[in-house]
């Protein structure tokens, strides 16, 4: 009957996919063709990619709403394989690189297999940020002087930059009036994906940007083949060129250099980049999911290697997850894998009934789109936001980048790795901390209470980041999940960021992810990703920033009407008389909640000794009560560990309450005294609420859950515990 009902749903959402993946198409048509053309590929290689990824991946791939095709990361990485291994001959070099698509697409099957998906987050974000920055400038500095109508400009990535003023010198002083023209249709071309959010007409936002380019484009052919007496200004060479027919004139690879160094280079920067982008792709498209699935990247990973493999064996370019059309897709309400199928079809229609409308396309009007898109990849305004993160992360970012223009992606993001892990070992002014414990396990996961508790240890980043997430993985995100950093001295951007991305996915499905731990260590920014340390460094390099736990305590206090010091050096005075911390040493209190009569703090103390000095983190409720109370302890039975501090004492049962004497351990000095003060009225409020440990001495009653760090919503609960304690006593 699921099965049943499962099919009627995907059958009812036929219309709205199919609709979608026409929008898609006309999108991933001219970005196919322009990604191809960029990548110094035939123009049809692109199309090839997007129709096998979305056929392919749409059939037995493990994501539900992505699209997927030829993809931005990947046209510099060709382009550079072709160049490289063809010396110069453009088509053999194809032919070479082709070979190299279809054993890049093998490696990514193996990678599936072996479950390698998480690779991903091995990668800083920083590090990957700048990889990608660097990848949209170098499709900004080879297109724009495409789209100026001059298809013959060479060298570096750096060298096309410097040559842009010339370049548009050239353009605005031309006597080739072919060229003049052409770059004139760029020119508007560029300025159409400027202003095409900016237009509100709806009838006009039916029609996505890329294809109004291609639309007035071909319209303009028509309009001086049918309309002008003056004959069609741009040249032949200055159009797509397509093969007259376009099913018989597949390329073919050749694996004749498969032993050189240059192939397999081009291999491995290949797979990694296809590798990174679509992990990237996948993990942000989930977010985009109105149905909140998350995505089995380890099948969808195989599914792109097929595809790579059976493109690159037709003259295809490699099969990567996109997000920019994959957003498009859930915009108009693409809701299954049918989408990407459509998608699919509407090219291949696209592509046989169309190919004579295609041919007429100049190929400054794709190259526009093009620079447009290496710009976004590209934009000042993600320089600023790395910078807003933390000044290490804009050093990570700009080396990264730098890098990866002059030398190459490999090296630019195997640098941006080494700089990261540096940048940390200068932070934390201890390489050994890293060293010590990069293989340690580090990550201890339990369930009590109904919560998911998981503590992380010694340091967190994204050299050990995979151990946190398979447990994470491994949580239903309808539950409630707590992750205690507060054995953790180190904290790092990339991990803080996942750590967000987990609470808006739980927050989606119902269910609540909370991180606590960090309040005492330092962020170096304001920015909530920031990284973090636990002090050890000179207290002005770091800002005294509240977390997101300590702002919501903040918030409980207004709404209780109580006052909090989220930085006190208060020093409970009281605390050392309680049985509990007789062998403890309390080193801080922090975080302090407090009434004119409760105050609830969280309090760092250790025991033990040298090596078996153990320091303990832990959130408790301290009550001065209003009437004198007798020494007494409380917990519930079978909790040895406290009633280890009070020997001697026997277990104190109350008359006429045996459920309360079964349930819960009673001791103290005066039995009298005690039986006395707890009342019909106490004990019931005792068998009805959470059970907590309590002591009570003449200095007040100190009452605390586990021994940890509490989350927000527990600390709310244990302070309404207090309140309707104290008004009993």
């Amino acid at each position: 009957m699921k099965k049943k009902s499962t099919f009627k749903i995907f059958v009812s959402e036929i219309p709205n996919n199919l609709f979608a993946g026409f929008v898609v198409s006309l999108i991933a048509l001219p970005l196919a063709l322009g990604l191809a053309l960029a990548s110094g590929a035939p123009p049809i290689s692109g199309v090839i990619a997007a129709i096998l990824g979305g056929t392919v991946v749409s059939l037995i791939g493990g994501s539900n709403v992505t699209i997927t095709g030829p993809g931005n990361g990947l046209v510099v990485v060709i382009l550079a394989a072709i160049t490289t291994l063809g010396n110069g001959d453009m088509h053999q070099g194809f032919l070479y690189t082709l070979a190299a698509i279809v054993i890049s697409g093998v490696l990514l099957i193996i990678l599936g297999f072996l479950r390698m998906g998480s690779l991903g987050d091995f990668f800083p974000s920083s590090a990957i940020q700048g990889m990608l920055a660097a990848i949209g400038i170098g499709i900004f500095a080879k297109q724009i002087h495409v789209m100026f109508g001059n298809t013959a400009a060479k060298g570096s990535i750096i060298e096309l930059l410097i040559k842009i003023p010339e370049g548009f010198i050239n353009f605005i002083t031309t006597t080739n009036s072919s060229m003049f023209y052409a770059g004139l249709v760029g020119f508007v071309s560029l300025l159409i994906m400027i202003f095409y959010s900016k237009i509100r007409n709806r009838y006009f936002q039916l029609i996505p940007a890329p294809m109004w380019i291609v639309v007035l484009s071909v319209g303009l052919y028509y309009y001086f083949d049918l309309f002008s007496t003056a004959s069609y200004p741009i040249d032949k060479a200055l159009l797509i060129n397509l093969p007259d027919d376009i099913l018989s004139n597949f390329a073919f690879p050749d694996f004749g250099k498969v032993y050189e160094i240059s192939f397999l280079n081009a291999v491995i920067g290949i797979t990694l980049i296809a590798s990174i982008e679509s992990l990237l792709s996948i993990k942000a498209v989930d977010k985009l999911d109105p149905l909140k699935r998350r995505s089995n990247i380890n099948k969808d990973i195989k599914a792109l290697g097929l595809a790579t493999v059976i493109s690159g064996f037709l003259g295809g370019l490699n099969v990567v997850t996109v997000i920019a059309r994959s957003s498009v897709n859930v915009n108009n309400k693409g809701s299954n894998k049918s989408a990407n199928f459509f998608h699919a079809a509407f090219l291949l229609a696209f592509i046989l009934l169309f190919a004579t409308e295609l041919r007429k396309i100049p190929l400054p009007a794709l190259a526009a789109i093009l620079v447009f898109t290496g710009y976004k990849l590209a934009s000042p305004e993600n320089l600023v936001k790395v910078f807003r993160v933390g000044r290490e992360q804009l050093i990570i970012f700009l080396i990264t980048l730098l890098i990866t223009i002059s030398t190459s992606l490999i090296t630019g993001i195997l640098t941006g790795i080494f700089v990261t892990f540096i940048a940390h070992i200068i932070i934390n002014k201890n390489a050994r901390l890293f060293f010590k414990n990069a293989l340690k396990p580090n990550v201890l996961m339990f369930k009590e209470d109904g919560k998911y508790y998981v503590s992380v240890q010694n340091f967190s980043s994204f050299l050990n980041y995979t151990k946190l997430k398979s447990k994470l993985n491994q949580i239903p995100e309808k539950e409630e999940v707590i992750v205690d950093f507060s054995l953790c001295d180190f904290v790092d951007h990339s991990v803080m960021e996942n750590m967000n991305n987990y609470a808006q996915t739980f927050a989606r499905k119902g269910g609540h992810f909370e991180v606590i731990g960090l309040d005492d260590s330092k962020s170096v920014s304001e920015h909530p990703f920031a990284l973090r340390k636990l002090l050890h460094i000179k207290a002005n390099s770091f800002q005294n920033v509240l977390t997101k736990r300590q702002k919501s305590i903040e918030k409980i206090s207004t709404e209780m009407h109580w006052t909090y010091n989220a930085f006190s050096a208060q020093e409970m005075k009281e605390l050392p008389t309680f049985g509990y911390f007789k062998k403890r040493e309390i080193s801080k209190v922090s975080n302090v909640l407090s009434n004119e009569d409760c105050s609830i703090f969280d309090v760092q103390f250790s025991e033990g000794e040298l090596i078996a000095k153990q320091v303990i983190k832990a959130t408790m409720l301290h009550i001065h009560p209003q009437k004198e109370v007798p020494d007494f302890t409380l917990d519930k039975e079978g909790l040895f560990e406290y009633i280890l501090h009070f020997t001697g004492y026997k277990d104190i049962n109350i008359e006429k309450h045996p459920d309360f004497n079964q349930r819960f351990y009673l001791a103290g000095k005066s039995e009298e005294k005690i039986r006395a003060f707890f009342t019909d009225e106490l004990i019931l409020f005792f068998e009805s609420n959470q059970h907590y440990h309590i002591s009570a001495t003449e200095n007040g009653i100190l009452i605390f859950g586990n021994e940890r760090l509490a989350s927000v919503k527990e600390m709310k609960a244990l302070a309404y515990f207090g309140m309707s304690l104290q008004k009993i006593i």
